[in-house]
């Protein structure tokens, strides 16, 4: 009978991050001020200034393949008197890139809350950038419909998602 050979070691398998590297080197090489804040196995998340955000976006669309928007997130930096907007984008048609995706942000200070629509690059983006604008307040320059969409019409109270916001009655 025959000793069975060593059972090789079990763990985990590193992450394999080739794809999203080469997308973080290629938006660097293209926007060398901005800044990668990871890379992971299927997405990547490069900050960019809200003054290069649409050639970022039209970049991240035309020379990288991602055509499709999944959503807007906006998140209140309280502490650091700032706010993020991120378009989380993939692609639906770039054979090889389906499980990718890129997470484009920008920062803002919260006293000055205006950044550029990505509506004409993502058309997908007219609603999440609505609910942005009426959850944080962030106005969106040069969307074509930025109005309500969520809350009330008398809404009379700063957005709701704000970190500095109360509730009625607390």
């Amino acid at each position: 009978m025959q000793p069975s050979a060593p059972a090789e070691a079990k763990g985990p398998t590193p992450a394999n991050t080739s794809k999203t590297k080469e997308l973080a080197d290629r938006l660097l090489g293209r926007f060398p001020a901005a800044k990668i804040d990871y890379v992971r196995p299927k997405r990547v998340k490069v900050t960019v200034s809200p003054e290069a955000i649409k050639e970022a976006a039209v970049f991240v669309r035309d020379q990288l393949g991602f055509d499709h928007i999944g959503t807007v997130a906006g998140t209140d930096y309280l502490q650091q008197n700032e706010m993020e907007v991120v378009y989380f984008v993939g692609s639906v048609s770039t054979r090889g890139q389906e499980d990718l995706q890129v997470c484009l942000a920008e920062r803002v200070r919260r006293d000055a809350l205006v950044v550029p629509s990505l509506v004409e690059v993502w058309l997908g983006a007219d609603y999440h950038e609505r609910e942005t604008y009426e959850m944080l307040g962030i106005t969106f320059q040069g969307h074509p419909d930025l109005r309500r969409l969520l809350l009330p019409e008398d809404w009379n109270d700063i957005p709701p998602l704000r970190k500095d916001y109360t509730s009625p009655g607390r």
